[in-house]
């Protein structure tokens, strides 16, 4: 594995904007985006409606075989995850050294009052599904953002990737 393979991790919110990030990443780190979400919809399951906890480990199961499968290959990843608690962070570092890739957390902290405002939006305008009141509910208020020994780098939206060394 050269140097040059990394995995990328996106962490924050629903609407915080990770997909966006992640589409305007992936061309600039010839890199494969491997999002959770697109995993649970072939599987025919869609986390806004809550999904049962053995389903998202099924999940991350799968999206964990597919990230290692890329950088075997030579091929760098970026998870598209809201990748809340920091063990599905640390789990991901561990497999990024485990295959001699870098790994990169990038958290895009985004305020509540404008997620909520991002999701009124789309209710009035679909451009992606929505998510139930009380899923987004309890996953804003057990979100756990990455602690400075994280190293994360911190960004608000896929404009802010233009000032930072990624």
């Amino acid at each position: 594995m050269g140097s040059h393979t990394r995995l990328v991790l996106l962490c924050g919110t629903a609407f915080s904007g990770k997909s966006t990030v992640a589409r305007s990443l992936a061309p600039r780190l010839s890199a494969h985006v491997v999002s959770l979400d697109e995993i649970n919809e072939r599987r025919g399951l869609w986390g806004g409606d809550g999904i049962p906890v053995e389903e998202w480990i099924h999940t991350h199961e799968l999206a964990t075989d597919e990230v290692r499968d890329l950088l075997a290959a030579g091929t760098s990843a970026i998870v598209d995850d809201t990748s809340s608690p920091r063990s599905l962070r640390d789990n991901w570092r561990a497999l990024a050294t485990a295959a001699g890739a870098r790994f990169t957390l990038v958290y895009i902290d985004v305020a509540h009052a404008t997620i909520h405002r991002r999701r009124a939006a789309n209710q009035r305008n679909p451009r992606r599904r929505d998510v139930t009141d009380a899923v987004l509910n309890q996953h804003l208020t057990t979100f756990e953002p990455p602690h400075p020994d994280e190293n994360a780098i911190r960004i608000r939206s896929a404009e802010d990737l233009q000032s930072i060394g990624i």
